[in-house]
């Protein structure tokens, strides 16, 4: 699906996690669209990567070092993108990472890891995102990278399945909150997507189940799935698109499942 639509035109948008994988390929769409974009990572480098790209296309972009679970990172980064983009019409809360192991041998700070990149930093960067979007009522949109796993769970992802059922929480919180202020959010659910952080889980799965990698990508990741499909960074994208330039608020507080049948919630 290839959207030539360019509602984004004017707006100005922050990605977290942008420097790479679904972070990355939404910032690129956005800027396709006409959006001014904010690529913030906690790798500077790369985030400054991805900006040149859209520059060099002919669209505005900034690479913006942060470490979403910093608030002090997340204000700088903030101001900073406003300072040179203007107001934040849209975030995309995306940055994340991927721990597996058995609840008993979970350590207790990788828990704690896990939920201020998924949780804190999601609240982090609303709040900051807020200040623009609660200005003169100029409202906006906010996006949460959830999962499947904001729905469904799987052995071995305590902290990941506890975080992406927080962000269904705050999303729906921030719908009743933000609404009358002219705020719309959502969670994106993806399935399983074929970047660096699940090629990660493969070998990590195939290990903690006692089974082989190729076990692993057809009976964990894709049995579920209606063709056997992974879901691609553009079935990612162009969702987040959709509900980004959507114009009303007839569509708000909700859970959108991009999984290839995986999950049908």
């Amino acid at each position: 699906m290839q959207l030539t639509q360019t509602s984004l035109k004017g707006k100005t948008a922050l990605v977290t996690g942008a420097a790479s994988g679904i972070g990355r390929n939404i910032a690129l769409v956005f800027a396709q669209a006409g959006a001014a974009v904010a690529v913030a990572d906690l790798n500077q480098a790369g985030a400054d990567a991805v900006a040149q790209e859209i520059v060099a296309a002919g669209g505005r972009a900034i690479g913006v070092a942060m470490d979403v679970a910093d608030e002090a990172q997340v204000d700088a980064g903030f101001a900073r993108a406003v300072a040179e983009l203007g107001e934040i019409d849209v975030l995309v809360a995306n940055a994340g990472i991927q721990i597996v192991n058995p609840i008993e041998q979970f350590a207790f700070a990788d828990w704690k890891r896990m939920l201020a990149i998924h949780l804190d930093g999601a609240f982090l960067a609303t709040k900051a995102a807020l200040r623009s979007m609660y200005k003169e009522q100029r409202g906006g949109v906010v996006l949460y990278m959830g999962s499947v796993h904001s729905h469904e769970a799987s052995p071995l992802k305590s902290a990941y399945v506890a975080a992406k059922h927080g962000l269904l929480g705050l999303a729906r919180v921030l719908a009743k909150e933000g609404g009358p202020k002219g705020v719309r959010s959502h969670v994106l659910c993806p399935g399983f997507v074929r970047t660096p952080l699940v090629d990660k889980q493969i070998p990590e799965q195939a290990r903690e189940l006692g089974i082989s990698e190729q076990e692993v990508v057809r009976n964990v990741m894709l049995r579920n799935t209606v063709d056997g499909e992974f879901t691609t960074l553009d079935d990612v994208a162009q969702t987040a698109l959709f509900l980004a330039a959507f114009p009303t608020a007839a569509l708000t507080g909700q859970s959108i499942t991009i999984s290839h049948g995986w999950s049908m919630n």
